[in-house]
């Protein structure tokens, strides 16, 4: 089982209860430029005090037990009362430079706090909060800059009664973590505000959706591009405006095409209607014009892409039936069109390939080695992850491991997002509107919605040799605006995503936004 059982050391009276959980001084710790007994394989199960750590505050409630990620033993901190307890080592002798706390934990969610942190370094606090995985191991990094040759590893816990964490397998060596990427896809944005949405921050003052998201910590927005929507949006002209907005925020730029008039996902990869009756040869011919036509006049006004998708969500390929992956080579003759021609207009723009499903490695591992087969050319990898649809977050980690380490390409989150309530706020049913398809451990709340962004941001992290380089929010912007619906050619069609902006329901930014500022 999962859940930990106390040990009888655990059911002890805690010695010390509620107190704020505050190192002891220095002359409990030892010196070590090492972490002793990271795996807490030195005392077997049982043990109350780990070889090398110390404890404070309800220290009945941190004790060793069998079961670890590796080896025999993990630490667990758990009690049937409310507790408040800190497992911590102290290291000096440090040489001073920047550091990596790396653990495997589990977590049963719903403590008041429970996170590993880097303390008493010489600079500010780092710490990363545990991620809810009930039943799989899942591999996190908090990093900080040693200035004065010490630092304090930290494991706490403020918790409900029964709640519980184990951890195992630390690591305290040189290095640094942190995302490059913190972004969202605000396409739906230019529609929303012709049509009359208003944007305000989290204390109700009204401003500009853009400015707001910077002011966050957004440095990153996405924009599919769609060659002749029928409404008129996400086309050329209104990328272009938008991509004015963005970079003058100071945000860098990804754009998406979808080589569709309309959305394109692994459902569906229907041809622009003015490309319906061409040849194979043609369409890579209109690929390649059409990434350049866009790019091009994105870069003339001063606003290059840093970064683009030639597709979108393309695990059965794109401009089907040509492109489908029934025919591998077509359809690394027309990535490979896109492709030179975003070099053509900027080398030093970067070429991601974009599946869904990051839960699911074996279907992401074949299709990167078709690509590798089939010599399609891209710079990134990303993948789309939603944890109600795409598995867990220990599986998501696996394929974003695995995908660095197989191909030695760069790995983002194209896409996620969570709700932050079940309610509707227009006439059509949402996509996520029932407990019973949420993420277990995370409520559809602005905190949950948060937890989960904190979380997806904390695997991507640490992906190995910071080869993770970020997160996309998907669609932010996209609030309840009569006109604004899912079907660009039914202004009646609805919204099915309100509940999964970063805009609550009086329009006001969420306390989820705070995930911007991630390291």
């Amino acid at each position: 089982m999962f859940h930990p059982r106390r040990t009888l050391r655990a059911l002890l009276l805690p010695l010390v209860a509620g107190l704020a959980l505050i190192a002891l001084p220095a002359t409990a710790a030892h010196a070590a430029s090492t972490l002793t007994n990271g795996g807490f394989e030195s005392d077997g199960a049982g043990v109350a005090t780990p070889a090398g750590w110390s404890e404070y505050g309800d220290t009945g409630a941190s004790y060793t037990e069998s079961g670890g990620h590796s080896g025999g033993y993990r630490l667990s901190h758990y009690s049937s009362s409310a507790y408040k307890v800190e497992t911590y080592q102290y290291l000096s002798g440090l040489t001073n430079g920047s550091y990596t706390l790396t653990a495997w934990v589990r977590s049963s969610g719903g403590q008041n706090a429970a996170y590993i942190a880097l303390k008493n370094c010489g600079s500010a606090e780092q710490r990363t909060d545990l991620p809810v995985s009930t039943s799989s191991w899942v591999r996190i990094v908090t990093s900080v800059k040693v200035t004065n040759n010490q630092c304090t590893v930290s494991i706490n816990s403020d918790a409900n009664a029964g709640n519980w964490i184990n951890v195992d397998d630390l690591t305290f060596a040189s290095g640094s973590t942190g995302l490059s990427i913190k972004g969202a896809d605000i396409s739906s944005l230019a529609k929303s505000e012709a049509l009359g949405g208003v944007y305000r921050t989290s204390s109700g003052t009204a401003g500009d959706a853009v400015t707001i998201l910077k002011n966050a910590g957004m440095n990153y927005a996405r924009l599919k591009v769609w060659v002749n929507p029928a409404d008129g949006y996400n086309n050329k002209t209104r990328v272009l405006a938008m991509a004015k907005r963005v970079k003058a925020a100071g945000m860098k730029l990804l754009i998406d095409f979808h080589y569709s008039d309309t959305w394109a996902d692994p459902g569906k990869q229907t041809k622009p209607a003015a490309w319906s009756g061409h040849s194979y040869s043609q369409l890579k011919t209109d690929v390649y014009n059409h990434t350049y036509d866009v790019l091009n006049a994105l870069k003339a006004q001063g606003t290059t892409a840093d970064m683009v998708q030639i597709g979108n969500e393309i695990n059965g390929g794109m401009l089907w039936s040509e492109g489908s992956t029934d025919n591998w080579s077509q359809l690394a003759g027309l990535i490979n069109s896109g492709y030179r021609a975003v070099k053509a207009v900027s080398t030093g723009t970067q070429v991601a390939l974009h599946l869904a499903n990051a839960g699911d490695d074996a279907t992401v591992r074949w299709w990167f080695d078709n690509a590798r087969t089939y010599g399609i050319n891209y710079d990134v990898i990303g993948l789309s992850y939603y944890g109600y649809w795409h598995g867990s977050l220990a599986a998501a980690q696996t394929t974003l491991d695995d995908v660095v380490s197989r191909y030695g390409k760069p790995v983002f989150v194209a896409e996620t997002a969570y709700p932050f309530t079940l309610a509707q706020d227009d006439s059509l049913e949402n996509q996520i509107d029932t407990s019973g398809e949420l993420v277990t451990g995370y409520p559809a709340t602005q905190a949950g919605q948060l937890a989960w962004m904190n979380a997806v941001a904390n695997i991507v992290e640490a992906v190995p040799n910071n080869k993770g380089l970020g997160v996309f929010y998907w669609e932010a912007t996209w609030t309840a605006v009569t006109g604004n619906g899912w079907d660009p050619t039914d202004p009646t069609s609805g919204n099915g995503w309100e509940n999964q902006a970063l805009f609550d329901y009086n329009d006001r930014a969420t306390s989820a936004m705070s995930w911007f500022s991630h390291r």
